[in-house]
């Protein structure tokens, strides 16, 4: 698979991504002979993600993993969902960011900040990595050199780690697949980050490797709702209080990049029981005020 394959695909239309998601669809359900799920979030790209899959094969369940860190309206949508498996956490959010860290900035910054927050010899080489951009070979990398700007993080009175995403979801997820023996399919789409971009570059949509089909990987944003507009799906109403990501509330990946009104901002006009929870009792408030948030 290569990038110009990536970006002809994205460009097709609707009616023909329907059909080439399909034929992945039917790949690696025949492959584990229908053993599997859809990974159900509650979000658009999951919603529609549900809908093609029982279009072909309607009985397939769905997963939901409840992190206790959803919008409300997300959780009653997924209530409203058919034939849904529930999975529970064992650990609350408060106890991941105690004893792990904040989620700040994005997955690589936080893993830079953890690890230099907590120097051993293990991960000597990685600080000196991180701090001087320098390999072990002696050349030097920009890509893996801590911007200047969040250095400070390495000092800061909190605790910064990017460890929750796989405590909240991943390992949950990891747990059910081991227990129940069902493969799922995932609403991840190539144009979502670089990394997810790298991963349909070398498995493309189903990795039968790792037992994961992503199935929407050649999508782009903009496809998600003209799928749900074209079969008039319903979807959580979160999208139109104004929320365009619907992951956990309290995740402050990226946060930094956006304008006014961010994704707090409005956590406080439409949510403020949750807001003043999560600045109060969470310490989210201590933790933007040093990112100058």
């Amino acid at each position: 698979m290569d990038r110009i394959n990536l970006k002809q695909k994205q460009a097709l239309p609707l009616e023909q991504k329907i059909a080439l998601s399909k034929k992945r669809i039917k790949e690696f359900y025949e492959h584990y002979d229908g053993k599997v799920y859809v990974s159900f979030s509650g979000g658009k790209d999951s919603t529609a993600l549900l809908h093609l899959v029982r279009s072909v094969y309607p009985s397939v369940p769905a997963l939901f993993v409840d992190t206790g860190l959803e919008y409300p309206e997300i959780k009653e949508f997924v209530r409203q969902t058919k034939n849904v498996i529930i999975v529970r956490l064992e650990r609350c959010f408060i106890d991941v960011i105690k004893n792990e860290g904040y989620p700040v900035v994005s997955k690589k910054v936080a893993r830079q900040i953890r690890d230099l927050q907590n120097p051993t010899e293990k991960n000597a080489n990685s600080r000196r990595l991180y701090l001087t951009g320098e390999k072990m070979d002696g050349t030097q990398t920009k890509y893996f050199k801590l911007p200047e700007k969040w250095k400070k993080l390495i000092n800061a009175p909190f605790k910064v780690s990017e460890r929750c995403c796989n405590i909240m979801k991943k390992a949950p997820i990891k747990k059910f697949n081991k227990e129940s023996g069902l493969k799922g399919f995932v609403g991840t789409m190539a144009s979502n980050s670089h990394q997810r971009t790298q991963s349909y570059l070398k498995t493309g949509c189903n990795s039968f490797k790792q037992g994961k089909s992503m199935p929407l990987s050649f999508w782009v944003e903009q496809d998600i709702w003209d799928y749900i507009k074209k079969f008039n799906l319903p979807y959580s109403k979160i999208y139109d209080m104004g929320e365009h990501n619907t992951g956990c509330m309290f995740c402050m990946f990226g946060c930094h990049l956006e304008k006014h009104p961010n994704r707090f901002d409005r956590m406080k006009e439409h949510h403020p029981e949750i807001y003043n929870y999560c600045m109060k009792n969470l310490g989210l408030k201590e933790v933007l005020e040093y990112l100058e948030i």
